[in-house]
Protein backbone atom coordinates (compact mmCIF):
# COMPACT_ATOMS: atom_id res chain seq x y z
CA UNK A 1 0.00 0.00 0.00
CA UNK A 2 2.84 2.39 0.75
CA UNK A 3 4.31 1.81 -2.72
CA UNK A 4 0.96 2.46 -4.44
CA UNK A 5 0.35 5.56 -2.33
CA UNK A 6 3.83 6.89 -3.11
CA UNK A 7 3.42 6.17 -6.81
CA UNK A 8 -0.06 7.59 -7.25
CA UNK A 9 0.13 10.56 -4.92
CA UNK A 10 3.70 11.68 -4.27
CA UNK A 11 5.37 10.83 -7.58
CA UNK A 12 2.44 11.96 -9.70
CA UNK A 13 2.33 15.30 -7.87
CA UNK A 14 6.10 15.70 -8.14
CA UNK A 15 5.89 15.06 -11.88
CA UNK A 16 3.08 17.58 -12.19
CA UNK A 17 5.20 20.24 -10.45
CA UNK A 18 8.29 19.44 -12.56
CA UNK A 19 6.17 19.65 -15.71
CA UNK A 20 4.88 23.10 -14.74
CA UNK A 21 8.40 24.22 -13.85
CA UNK A 22 9.79 23.23 -17.26
CA UNK A 23 7.12 25.29 -18.99
CA UNK A 24 6.66 28.26 -16.66
CA UNK A 25 10.24 28.67 -15.44
CA UNK A 26 12.01 27.75 -18.67
CA UNK A 27 10.10 27.66 -21.95
CA UNK A 28 7.82 30.62 -21.21
CA UNK A 29 10.86 32.73 -20.28
CA UNK A 30 12.91 31.63 -23.30
CA UNK A 31 9.96 32.29 -25.64
CA UNK A 32 8.04 35.18 -24.00
CA UNK A 33 5.93 35.90 -27.10
CA UNK A 34 4.47 32.39 -27.13
CA UNK A 35 1.38 31.47 -25.13
CA UNK A 36 1.77 28.09 -23.45
CA UNK A 37 -1.48 26.50 -22.32
CA UNK A 38 -2.08 23.19 -20.64
CA UNK A 39 -3.76 20.92 -23.12
CA UNK A 40 -7.27 19.76 -22.46
CA UNK A 41 -7.60 16.34 -20.84
CA UNK A 42 -8.65 14.62 -24.07
CA UNK A 43 -5.60 15.86 -25.95
CA UNK A 44 -3.29 15.09 -23.04
CA UNK A 45 -4.65 11.61 -22.38
CA UNK A 46 -5.26 10.48 -25.95
CA UNK A 47 -2.69 12.61 -27.73
CA UNK A 48 0.18 12.68 -25.29
CA UNK A 49 0.35 16.46 -25.52
CA UNK A 50 0.93 18.23 -22.20
CA UNK A 51 1.03 21.82 -23.48
CA UNK A 52 -0.11 23.64 -26.58
CA UNK A 53 2.07 26.60 -27.57
CA UNK A 54 0.20 29.12 -29.69
CA UNK A 55 1.81 30.97 -32.58
CA UNK A 56 -0.91 33.05 -34.19
CA UNK A 57 -3.64 30.69 -35.34
CA UNK A 58 -1.23 27.75 -35.32
CA UNK A 59 0.37 25.83 -32.48
CA UNK A 60 3.06 23.34 -31.63
CA UNK A 61 2.86 20.74 -28.89
CA UNK A 62 5.00 19.95 -25.90
CA UNK A 63 5.24 16.50 -24.33
CA UNK A 64 7.22 16.51 -21.08
CA UNK A 65 8.96 13.36 -19.93
CA UNK A 66 10.58 13.04 -16.54
CA UNK A 67 14.11 11.74 -16.42
CA UNK A 68 16.24 10.69 -13.50
CA UNK A 69 19.93 11.51 -13.35
CA UNK A 70 20.71 7.89 -14.30
CA UNK A 71 18.38 7.77 -17.32
CA UNK A 72 19.67 8.07 -20.84
CA UNK A 73 17.15 10.21 -22.71
CA UNK A 74 19.33 10.23 -25.82
CA UNK A 75 17.87 6.86 -26.80
CA UNK A 76 14.23 7.76 -26.15
CA UNK A 77 11.84 6.92 -28.96
CA UNK A 78 8.11 7.68 -28.94
CA UNK A 79 5.79 4.71 -29.24
CA UNK A 80 3.88 4.13 -32.45
CA UNK A 81 0.74 5.37 -30.70
CA UNK A 82 2.52 8.58 -29.71
CA UNK A 83 3.88 9.05 -33.24
CA UNK A 84 0.33 8.75 -34.60
CA UNK A 85 -0.93 11.22 -31.97
CA UNK A 86 1.84 13.66 -32.83
CA UNK A 87 1.01 13.39 -36.55
CA UNK A 88 -2.69 14.06 -35.83
CA UNK A 89 -1.72 17.09 -33.73
CA UNK A 90 0.47 18.46 -36.54
CA UNK A 91 -2.34 17.99 -39.05
CA UNK A 92 -4.82 19.80 -36.81
CA UNK A 93 -2.64 22.62 -35.45
CA UNK A 94 0.09 22.96 -38.09
CA UNK A 95 3.02 22.54 -35.71
CA UNK A 96 5.23 19.71 -34.58
CA UNK A 97 5.25 18.11 -31.15
CA UNK A 98 8.47 18.30 -29.15
CA UNK A 99 9.46 15.91 -26.38
CA UNK A 100 11.11 17.94 -23.62
CA UNK A 101 12.88 16.02 -20.88
CA UNK A 102 12.57 17.31 -17.34
CA UNK A 103 15.66 16.83 -15.24
CA UNK A 104 14.86 18.11 -11.75
CA UNK A 105 12.46 20.69 -13.20
CA UNK A 106 14.97 21.92 -15.79
CA UNK A 107 15.14 21.15 -19.50
CA UNK A 108 17.36 18.10 -19.79
CA UNK A 109 17.71 18.13 -23.57
CA UNK A 110 18.80 21.72 -24.17
CA UNK A 111 19.19 21.17 -27.93
CA UNK A 112 15.39 21.13 -28.15
CA UNK A 113 15.36 24.90 -27.59
CA UNK A 114 16.90 25.59 -31.02
CA UNK A 115 14.47 23.15 -32.64
CA UNK A 116 11.51 24.89 -31.00
CA UNK A 117 12.85 28.27 -32.15
CA UNK A 118 13.02 27.00 -35.74
CA UNK A 119 9.44 25.75 -35.50
CA UNK A 120 8.24 29.10 -34.14
CA UNK A 121 9.91 30.89 -37.05
CA UNK A 122 8.38 28.45 -39.54
CA UNK A 123 4.89 28.89 -38.06
CA UNK A 124 5.20 32.68 -38.04
CA UNK A 125 5.99 32.65 -41.77
CA UNK A 126 2.76 30.74 -42.41
CA UNK A 127 0.59 33.28 -40.58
Amino acid sequence: MDYIYNLTINRTFDGFLREKSVVNDSLAKIFPDIIFEESDSELNHAGDIDYVAKVGDRAFGIQIKSVTAKANFGNYSPTERMKASFAEFEEQYGGKVFVVFSLDGEIGNKEIIAQIQQEIERLKKEI
